[in-house]
């Protein structure tokens, strides 16, 4: 879910159904929109030689699609055996019972109300599938339910919301919050510092080779925004679709909705932080 233009230098590439790492394959949903760029990127993770994967975010309910994953898996000689979700969102997890259903596997999130399942997620939690290492990583801010996973094998991390192939994402407030979301950014760059991260497997758009300069991207372009929101209503435009008007002129209007949900979220932190 974007909320920016395709900033300088950063991939312009579409996603791609495919490897993306040794142990991650995407399987592109059909759902391409402004808000959801060439679609879900739903993400077959296994070990080279398990016949077990585990697949994150299954994508909306098109039944088409959920198959085009379950083929996949199959192709590989691989039966799926756990369903992850990033966040709630129905672009990804739209379709995870009716995917559950599929494949008889459990769905496991961080929202109870998503869960198949007696099993949740919890922080730091270490998840094992046929000899795949995951770790779960807490990203909230795009949503208060967001995680992301860790690929300690692959240096790579799955992100869903948080980063995205191409663009930037929106902070969906009152759910989000951008106290969150920065918190989570920082989380992530520092995965890139200590745990060797280079991979970003995004939620939507391409993989990104560069994760360290991904998130100094965002780290950056977040505090430009909230900059120029301060700026707007020191100016006394106070209310959110004004100064969407006045900080996203250079964003398509399609997503000037998605843009003012970024902005309340801005406009609550500046008031928390007495900056307005």
């Amino acid at each position: 879910m974007t909320d920016a233009t395709d900033p300088p230098g950063r991939p312009r590439g579409a996603a791609r159904s495919g490897p993306a790492t040794a142990r991650a394959v995407n399987v592109l949903a059909p759902n391409a929109s402004p808000m959801t760029l060439d679609g879900t990127n739903t993400w077959i993770l296994s070990e080279p030689g398990s016949d077990r994967a585990a697949v994150v975010d299954p994508g909306p309910l098109d039944e088409g699609h959920l198959s085009a994953v379950v083929g996949e898996a199959e192709r590989a000689g691989k039966r799926v055996v756990l369903t992850l979700l990033t966040h709630g969102h129905p672009d990804h997890a739209e379709g995870a019972a009716r995917f559950a259903e599929m494949t008889r596997s459990p769905v496991r999130a961080l929202d109870p109300a998503l869960r198949l399942g007696e099993e949740g997620l919890v922080a730091g939690e270490g998840i094992r599938v046929g000899g795949l290492e995951l770790r779960v990583v807490p990203t909230p801010g795009h949503t208060a339910d967001s995680l992301s996973f860790h690929i300690p094998a692959d240096r790579a991390v799955l992100t869903g919301d948080t980063v995205l192939g191409r663009g930037t994402t929106v902070v969906a407030h009152p759910d989000g919050r951008l106290g969150d979301y920065l918190d989570s950014l920082r989380r992530l760059r520092s995965l890139t510092v200590d745990d060797g991260v280079e991979t970003v497997l995004p939620g939507h758009g391409p993989v990104l080779e560069d994760a360290r300069g991904a998130l100094e991207y965002y780290l950056a372009h977040r505090a430009g925004r909230l900059a120029q929101v301060e700026t707007a209503v020191e100016e006394g435009l106070h209310d959110p679709g004004e100064v969407v008007a006045r900080v996203y002129a250079d964003v398509d209007r399609s997503l000037w909705p998605a843009a003012e949900l970024s902005v309340r979220a801005q406009l609550e932190y500046l008031r928390e932080h007495g900056l307005v």
